[in-house]
C-alpha cells in the first residue's frame, strides 16, 4: 500500500504534473486547458491537497513519527516587548516619539560636571563640527526638537524618545582589550513642556509643571509593576537641572527627573521650561525579571477606610510613615495613601500637616469597631514614637 507521504511528494507531484501535460489531456468539466494548469497548482496548491487527502480519507493519516517545527527563543525579560508596552502607555497619553541621530555637537559637553567632555566617544573624521561626538545624554536631542517647534509656533510639547548613549573611561583602557574603554547605556527620555492640558468648554488650560512629568513616570513605573514607594528618592544637585530628584531602585539609580536648568536651555536658545526626564532603561527592564503574577480569590468581607491628619517635622516623608504603617499592623493593614499636604503660617514653625487614608481588612470576618479602633491606636502610638507625630484634631 501506498502511503500518503509518498503521494504528497513534490517528486511525485511533479511526475502527474508532466504527465498530464505530455499526454495533452482535454479540458474537464472546468474548462482549463492545460496550458493553465501550471499557474493554477502555483496558486492552488494547498487546496489540491487537501482534496488528495479527502479522497484517501483523514482516518487513514499515519501519525508521523517526527514533528518537524520552528523554535523561537526570546530572552526573558522581552526589552522589545517592554519597550512597546512603555511606547505604547506613552502615545497613548498623548506623547510623541522622536527618533534623533547618536553624533551630536562636543560643544554641548563643555564645562559640564554631569557629562564631562573626555568621556565622548569621539569620531576621528566628523563630517561636521555638529556631528564630531557620540551622545552621552538624550537631553540636547530633545531640546532641539523643542527648539525646533517652539521656533514654529508649536511649544505645547509631549515627547519621548528611545536611544543608546555612548561613554569613554580612559582609566578602564587596557592593551589586552582596548575596547573596554568603550560602553554603551540604552536610556528613554521624556519631556514636557507649554501647556499640558488645552484649554476647553469646561477647564482652564493648565502649564505643565515638573509634577505632570513625576505622574507620567510613577504611572509608567507601576505598569512594569514597580513599587513606587521602594524607590529611593532623593534631591539631585546637576548642571543639567535647576531641581530635580533621582530616583533609585536596589541601590541602583533607575532615573532623573527636573526642570531643566536656564544655563542649559540658553545654549539652545530655548526660552520656554521645559521638565525632563532620562532613564536607564537596561535597569528598568532588569527589574522586571522576578516579577511575578499572582491572582487570589476576592476577600467576601468588606474594608474599612480611615483617616488620620498628622503634624510632623518637615523633614519626615510620607515614604517613612508608611514603612512604619506596614511594620506596625502587618495583618489588617491594606493600603496607605496620602491625600493632602499642608504647610502655612497656621502650623508651627518646621512643621507640615499631612492627610492619610488608611485601608484595613480582615479576610476571615468582618472587623468590629474594637478591632479598627485598636489598629488605629497602635498606628497612632508608633508614629509618635519613631516620627515624632502628633494626630491633629
Amino acid at each position: 500500500m501506498i502511503d500518503l507521504e509518498t503521494i504528497l511528494a513534490r517528486d511525485n507531484l511533479n511526475h502527474a504534473f508532466k504527465a498530464v501535460v505530455a499526454n495533452k489531456g482535454n479540458a474537464g468539466i472546468d474548462g482549463m486547458e492545460v496550458g493553465e494548469l501550471f499557474d493554477h497548482l502555483k496558486s492552488n496548491g494547498a487546496d489540491l491537497i487537501e482534496d488528495i487527502l479527502r479522497i484517501y480519507g483523514y482516518n487513514n493519516v499515519e501519525i508521523p513519527s517526527r514533528v518537524r517545527s520552528t523554535l523561537s527563543y526570546a530572552p526573558k525579560p522581552d526589552r522589545n516587548r517592554l519597550m512597546n508596552l512603555a511606547a505604547d502607555y506613552l502615545s497613548a497619553n498623548g506623547f510623541t516619539e522622536i527618533m534623533s541621530n547618536s553624533l551630536t555637537r562636543a560643544a554641548y559637553y563643555e564645562g559640564l560636571e554631569s557629562y564631562k567632555p573626555e568621556h565622548c566617544v569621539r569620531i576621528l573624521n566628523p563630517l561636521s563640527a555638529d556631528l564630531s561626538v557620540m551622545r552621552q545624554t538624550l537631553l540636547f536631542n530633545m531640546l532641539e526638537a523643542v527648539q525646533l517647534n517652539a521656533n514654529r509656533r508649536n511649544g505645547d510639547l509631549k515627547l519621548y524618545e528611545f536611544g543608546n548613549c555612548y561613554f569613554y573611561d580612559e582609566a578602564k583602557r587596557s592593551d589586552e582589550n582596548p575596547l573596554a574603554a568603550y560602553s554603551e547605556e540604552y536610556r528613554l527620555a521624556i519631556a514636557v513642556t507649554g501647556i499640558a492640558v488645552p484649554v476647553s468648554w469646561n477647564a482652564q488650560p493648565q502649564a505643565a509643571s515638573f509634577f505632570t512629568l513625576r505622574a507620567v513616570a510613577e504611572k509608567l513605573l507601576r505598569r512594569f509593576g514597580i513599587d513606587i514607594y521602594a524607590l529611593k528618592t532623593e534631591t539631585l544637585q546637576s548642571d543639567l537641572f535647576g531641581e530635580a530628584l533621582t530616583m533609585a531602585l536596589n541601590g541602583r539609580e533607575l532615573l532623573q527627573i527636573g526642570t531643566v536648568s536656564r544655563n542649559i536651555r540658553r545654549k539652545l536658545d530655548v526660552k520656554q521650561d521645559v521638565f525632563y526626564l532620562e532613564m536607564n532603561f537596561e535597569a528598568l527592564v532588569k527589574s522586571t525579571k522576578k516579577h511575578r503574577i499572582v491572582a487570589e480569590e476576592l476577600s467576601k468581607f468588606p474594608e474599612v477606610k480611615r483617616d488620620l491628619a498628622l503634624l510632623v517635622d518637615k523633614q519626615v516623608t510620607f515614604s517613612a510613615l508608611r514603612d512604619v504603617a506596614f511594620a506596625t499592623e502587618r495583618k489588617l493593614l491594606k493600603s496607605v495613601s496620602l491625600f493632602d499636604v499642608y504647610e502655612g503660617d497656621k502650623l508651627p514653625e518646621g512643621k507640615k500637616s499631612y492627610a492619610l487614608s488608611f485601608i484595613l481588612e480582615d479576610k476571615t470576618r468582618t472587623l468590629d469597631e474594637k478591632a479598627i479602633e485598636r489598629a488605629m491606636q497602635n498606628l497612632t502610638a508608633q508614629f509618635e514614637r519613631q516620627c515624632g507625630a502628633h494626630v491633629r484634631a
